[in-house]
């Protein structure tokens, strides 16, 4: 019986071949975009659930709002680092409890050999971690152990990769007790030899150092180290709600002064919720925005559906075809059940063949997104089982989806009517008419909400990234320069050296670009005979030549006199506004933290348009992080003057810092990175469009195909009976275009919400203009028509003799 069920279906796939080749595109592209999401969607859930008993470590993390100051929440993953110990030795209900620190910068590491010191400059992912964090997390050890690593001053445990690269050739075992020497004064001895986790995971550390070696530095300095990350595991029994309290007790137990200025509430974050929440840090690493995921997962339904539609549009709208097979088979006892396993056995083989379809063409799309497909996805599904277990689910998902209905529809002819050439009673084709009409309208209704979304995306990012700044931002480079005290006066050796190039405009030394994620904010402090105010400023470092580098509009007052510490401000329009001045003038003079504001300028944009403008203050100072802020020659653009001026930069600072990598970018750069996530969206959105478009023109040309072959006598007798090209299109594609009509406006309001939904995310967007989705209406008509009219016009020409001869 199986086989029987085969060879009929691959004889109406034969027979059929237009509506198997649409059907079959059809689901192909909604599988493979099923997949390629699952796939990314999967990379991003995956991120560090492998830990043993992982659901029950948490880091401590605080939200804190500072009274009559600001109304805004700071969100800080860091906890003073006297906390760890404190919450080891007075808090009940932990299991395990872990502190470390991270580095920060790049590092420069030094291996001594027999003959020669190999160096490594620009080391990262390094953390002072305790004897605890290894019994915290899930490392394999390869040499040394956890109950001996990282107790004692002075050592260091390596993860394979990092011991490979330092002592290449070396089996884990040998490189126990080998010298490792950090920035050319932190002596350090391997201790121990982890494998590097093989699962995601956002604790990418590479390097752990001993945190008593931490706390000796310290100690000896007579600083202490003021942050830390924070890790617990709860014992059984124990809530996070009660943690959150002992933990909150301790803050005001040993910081009581600072208590009584903030509202400090400290909570828990699973260690899985670390990877999507953007309120705190994930170390540096790419945080996945769950919405989006979401928003992904939602896509990928809308392409299946849409696929799903066009199969039981088609196999609806051609159950009359094969009416009288049915009859047959029912007359010579074929029971409604044998018969609906029959259509669902040829609705599965169609989805297969779509299913290995998309196996091929997903790698190619997984490809050409490269640029924003995460670094470390795979798609093997040899070596990846449950990729093979995701498309057995969703090929027979598809298939009961795609073809219970049409089955159902088949199974239930009466084989009288049906031999009698009745197979549809009136109610019938009014019902199966209906369901066509419903279903045309929400493919296009879901094709013209994603028009109207990548219209709208497309317009915002290009505000976004062409909106007056209040700043310059063309020609300018920036890069960092070491400031350690012990080669601070290397700074001003390369400033001389830099000004000797000719392709250098202006050259600047600041704390930071203009543009940055990160600001340095504090409370500042205004008082007059009448006012007295405190407001949170973020607040920049620059010296005399930050201003006219970036072309600050000066609103009033004058330019910075360069100064080795704080003697003077210039503020924003924003923060005079706030102090109460309704002239820029009035400020001049005023005093905010003891020192004079100097001038007031033009708001500008440092951080992106999500945020609004805060109060800032610019102030001259020797800044503890120099940054150079370059302006090129404008006519070098062309020729490759820039490159030669680069090129020059980068021997001058080789020279002056020979241990350091030159690291540059320009500032439209850092800008265009504000927007790296917006516009991954507009391209999947692109592609997302363009594929719903293209299903739903596929579905039509479907219909119009069948329709115009089942009307093809009538419209021979039009023809004879005068009617012009003209009016049989016209006859062929009112229906259609009515219903993509209908569509336009019920898609309306959708896009309407979700675009207002998506906006606000932005303190400064576009507005919403009519014309928005008046473009993504006409877009979706112009291919409908394109494709009813090539169609329409076909049919509309052929001979009427012809026509009248076809039964």
């Amino acid at each position: 019986m199986i086989k029987s069920y085969f060879i009929t279906a691959i004889r109406n796939l034969r027979k059929n071949k237009i509506s198997s080749i649409i059907n079959i595109s059809g689901l192909a592209i909604g599988i493979s975009s099923a997949l390629v999401i699952y796939l990314l969607v999967r990379h991003d859930f995956s991120f560090d659930r492998f830990h043993k008993g992982g659901e029950s470590i948490y880091r401590v993390v605080s939200s804190t709002i500072l009274p009559g100051l600001s109304e805004d929440t700071y969100y800080r993953s860091d906890v003073p680092s006297p906390m760890g110990k404190a919450v080891r030795n007075e808090t009940t209900g932990l299991d395990k409890v872990s502190l470390f620190t991270l580095w920060g910068n790049s590092t420069k590491v030094s291996v001594p050999g027999q003959s020669t010191i190999s160096v490594f400059k620009n080391q990262k992912n390094i953390i002072y971690a305790d004897e605890h964090y290894f019994d915290l997390f899930n490392y394999k050890w390869l040499a040394g152990s956890p109950a001996t690593s990282l107790r004692q001053p002075n050592q260091v445990v390596l993860s394979e990769s990092n011991a490979s690269l330092y002592f290449p050739g070396l089996p884990p075992g040998e490189t126990i007790g080998r010298e490792i020497i950090f920035n050319d004064t932190i002596q350090m001895f391997v201790s121990g030899i982890v494998e590097d986790f093989k699962q995601n995971s956002d604790l990418t550390f590479k390097t752990f150092i001993s945190n008593v070696s931490l706390e000796n530095k310290t100690t000896s300095s007579g600083n202490n180290d003021p942050l830390s990350q924070l890790f617990i595991k709860l014992a059984p029994g124990s809530t996070t709600v009660q943690i959150q309290t002992k933990v909150e007790a301790l803050f005001k137990k040993y910081y009581p002064d600072l208590a009584t200025k903030v509202i400090s509430t400290y909570e828990l974050q699973p260690l899985s919720d670390i990877h999507f929440n953007n309120k705190y840090s994930a170390f540096g690493n790419h945080l996945a925005h769950k919405p989006t995921l979401y928003g992904l997962l939602a896509v990928a339904a809308f392409l299946l559906l849409l696929a799903c539609i066009n199969f039981i549009n088609l196999s609806t709208a051609q159950a009359s075809q094969r009416a009288k097979e049915i009859g047959i088979r029912k007359t010579m006892g074929s029971s409604k059940k044998q018969l609906i396993v029959q259509f669902l056995g040829e609705t599965f083989l169609l989805t297969l063949i779509a299913t290995f379809i998309s196996v091929v063409i997903s790698p190619l799309l997984l490809k050409a997104f490269s640029p924003f497909i995460p670094e470390g996805l795979r798609f093997n599904p040899v070596q990846q089982p449950e990729i093979i277990l995701f498309l057995l689910l969703l090929t027979v998902a598809v298939t009961v989806l795609s073809g219970f209905y049409p089955a159902l529809i088949l199974s239930g002819y009466r084989p009288v009517l049906v031999l009698k050439n009745q197979s549809f009673s009136s109610a019938g084709k009014s019902r199966n008419l209906w369901l066509r009409k419903t279903l045309t309208i929400s493919q296009f209704v879901i094709a013209q909400v994603f028009i109207i979304a990548t219209i709208l995306v497309s317009r915002q990012i290009s505000y976004t990234l062409n909106k007056d700044l209040g700043f310059k931002k063309d020609a300018i480079i920036y890069f960092e320069a070491n400031t350690d005290d012990t080669v601070r006066n290397r700074v001003t050796v390369l400033r001389d050296k830099l000004k000797a190039i000719p392709g250098i405009k202006t050259i600047s030394l600041s704390d930071g670009p203009i543009t940055t994620r990160l600001t340095s904010t504090l409370i500042m402090h205004y008082q007059d005979d009448k006012t007295k105010l405190a407001t949170m400023v973020q607040v920049k470092i620059g010296d005399s030549n930050f201003i006219k580098l970036y072309g600050l509009k000066l609103l009033a007052g004058n330019n910075l006199q360069q100064s080795d510490t704080i003697k003077e401000y210039i503020i924003n329009e924003t923060y005079a506004d706030i102090l109460g001045f309704q002239d820029p003038q009035q400020a001049i003079g005023k005093f905010i933290e003891g020192a004079p504001i100097a001038g007031v300028v033009s708001d500008f944009h440092q951080q992106s348009l999500h945020q609004k403008i805060e109060p800032i203050a610019i102030a001259s100072a020797a800044p503890e992080e120099s940054v150079f802020n370059i302006a090129l020659q404008q006519n070098g653009a062309k020729g490759g003057a820039w490159k030669t001026t680069i090129d020059q930069i980068k021997k001058a600072f080789t020279e002056v810092y020979p241990e350091e990598d030159f690291q540059y970018a320009f500032i439209e750069e850092s800008i265009q990175e504000f927007y790296r996530s917006e516009q991954n969206i507009s391209r999947l959105l692109i592609c997302s469009t363009a594929m719903s478009v293209f299903i739903s023109c596929l579905g039509l040309l479907g219909l119009v195909i069948f329709i115009s072959n089942q009307r093809t006598k009538e419209i021979g007798v039009r023809k004879v009976l005068g009617a012009s090209v003209a009016q049989i299109i016209s006859l062929l594609s009112k229906d259609f275009l009515k219903l993509i009509a209908m569509a336009f406006i019920i898609s309306l309001p959708l896009a309407w919400y979700g675009a207002n939904k998506w906006l606000a995310n932005f303190a400064y967007r576009i507005e919403l203009n009519s014309w928005i989705f008046i473009a993504g209406g006409l877009i979706m008509l112009s291919f409908a028509f394109l494709i009813l009219g090539i169609k329409t016009f076909r049919a509309a020409s052929a001979n009427p003799v012809k026509s009248l001869r076809t039964e």
